[in-house]
């Protein structure tokens, strides 16, 4: 199986106004007006992350109804162009949030965000991490997603780690989607070499040459998108 790459696109927006963001918090205010608008393109936003002075928004395509997602026929470079190049000047007229900040549009990667229930119904057969809200018990479960019921909104899992202590025998574990704080699919990278131990590398670099690079993010260059 080949190493799926995370495409990063980068740009640079600046907003006249200063206006105050809406009591939702940043991230919602963002998803809440751009969702629609990268619909158009058959994207959809999986996650919005704000730090201070960047913003970042990790889109896939829209998966038609039970379609496997595949991370070979994921989202193309050239669509992330096409929704940096879209959303750009809605952020600029709207101006969600002042002063100047980094807009950065990404692929998801390896490893995904699952926010909504259709993402938890194309994860069934994968191995997830689920963080539960305070107070549930457990905290967190890690294994594969075996069924998601989207009617009850009921995710099952056959837990191989649960809070932090691996399981000798799988367990099934039934959970509420309202119960759940976060959860994210997860690839098993394989055990950790020993300290000290030799990795033999594959397709090691001649003599004077240089060695190859495998990276999971590849960046495309930096746009500008200013507000006169």
């Amino acid at each position: 199986m080949g190493i799926a790459h995370a495409f990063v696109i980068l740009g640079t927006v600046t907003h006249q106004l200063q206006r105050s963001i809406r009591p939702m918090g940043i991230p919602e205010t963002i998803t809440e007006l751009l969702e629609p608008v990268v619909a158009t393109l058959d994207v959809e936003i999986l996650d919005v992350e704000w730090n201070g002075n960047s913003l970042r928004l990790v889109v896939d395509r829209l998966w038609a109804e039970g379609e496997v997602a595949d991370k070979t026929n994921g989202i193309t470079t050239s669509q992330l162009q096409e929704v940096n190049r879209l959303i750009s000047p809605i952020l600029d007229q709207h101006d969600p949030i002042p002063g100047r900040y980094t807009l950065e549009v990404s692929s998801p990667g390896i490893e995904r965000k699952l926010t909504k229930p259709d993402h938890f119904s194309r994860a069934v057969g994968e191995e997830v991490v689920i963080k539960m809200l305070p107070g549930e018990t457990p905290r967190r479960i890690r294994g594969p997603l075996v069924a998601f019921d989207s009617d009850a909104e009921r995710l099952t899992i056959d837990a191989i780690e649960v809070d932090g202590i691996d399981r000798a025998q799988t367990e099934s574990v039934v959970l509420d989607l309202a119960s759940v704080q976060k959860a994210r699919t997860s690839f098993n990278w394989g055990p950790t070499p020993k300290k000290g131990g030799h990795v033999k590398k594959a397709g090691g670099a001649k003599k004077g040459g240089r060695t190859p690079k495998d990276t999971s993010t590849a960046a495309v260059p930096t746009t500008e998108s200013k507000t006169e």
